[in-house]
């Protein structure tokens, strides 16, 4: 088999559930994870063999692929904030708008020169509070997640960045408080509502974990109800919590942190969705 033939394979196989484009990108990414080969590569020596048991892994792929999991869980990583992040199936896929909340935080507090204690809620690879810790060098960073599969997976992703996280198993739902005081809370919270499925697509549906995904429908600000009833109680002075919003409620967010006793900001994502949310204690 040819790396020219392999192209071809992909793109007959993949063409009536795939764009072109995205099926090229899930070829060429799997071509630098699996061979170390970059595009320009490929276009230099499209007639390179692959061995069988290069084959084999590329055909393994691309079956995955036809099920609609996600690319970054077949290659087993994906990049955020320009570093690299260890997934899997029990930890939902970093994504860009969660890359633009890191950025305001960065944008609030970094060039602060006091010392900033960080927690983070619901974990899951840990990219939000691995990113704050690295970009911000004077936190002390503190992250909790219900899973202990998302934990460990969190625990591999701060060795491999380098970063100092203290991790704990907690039931955010169960916690009625906290022993310890934050200058920034932050968390990325289940926030899809059922009747929100329809409109999912199917690598997000039948791929990425429900736990960290869903809530009813009655009681979708289940989550921020309780970090804000939370935030309240162990946030410092002038303390600071930020929220990953789901789009289709966030006034009703913002109305409720407010009643609260926050003051509450919310923020557009570049595609014009409002998808942040800062509150500070009045």
């Amino acid at each position: 088999m040819l790396l020219s033939q392999l192209k071809n394979e992909f793109e007959n196989a993949l063409k009536d559930e795939y764009p072109s484009t995205e099926i090229f990108s899930f070829f060429y990414t799997l071509i630098e994870e699996y061979l170390h080969l970059r595009r320009v590569d490929v276009a230099l020596d499209p007639h390179r063999e692959l061995s069988e048991s290069d084959h084999t892994r590329f055909l393994h792929a691309l079956e995955r692929l036809q099920t609609y999991e996600p690319i970054q869980y077949i290659t087993g990583s994906t990049e955020f904030f320009g570093r690299k992040f260890l997934v899997n199936k029990n930890v939902l896929i970093p994504r860009p708008e969660t890359e633009e909340l890191v950025e305001w935080i960065l944008l609030d507090h970094k060039s602060k020169k006091a010392n900033i204690k960080i927690l983070d809620i619901g974990t899951g690879s840990g990219c939000i509070p691995i990113s704050l810790k690295k970009e911000i060098k004077n936190s002390e960073v503190h992250s909790f997640d219900i899973s202990s599969e998302a934990l460990l997976l969190a625990q591999r992703n701060a060795k491999i960045n380098n970063a100092e996280i203290a991790f704990r198993k907690a039931d955010i739902l169960e916690t009625e408080t906290l022993h310890d005081h934050f200058d920034i809370i932050v968390s990325n919270p289940p926030y899809v509502r059922e009747l929100e499925k329809k409109d999912m697509h199917r690598n997000v549906l039948n791929h990425e974990p429900k736990l960290a995904l869903f809530v009813k429908d009655e009681n979708a600000l289940i989550f921020y109800k309780k970090i804000a009833e939370l935030a309240v109680k162990i946030l410092n002075e002038h303390g600071v919590l930020y929220f990953e919003l789901n789009q289709y409620l966030a006034e009703e967010t913002k109305s409720l942190v407010e009643e609260l006793g926050f003051k509450a900001q919310l923020k557009k994502d570049i595609f014009g969705n409002y998808r942040m949310l800062r509150a500070t204690k009045k």
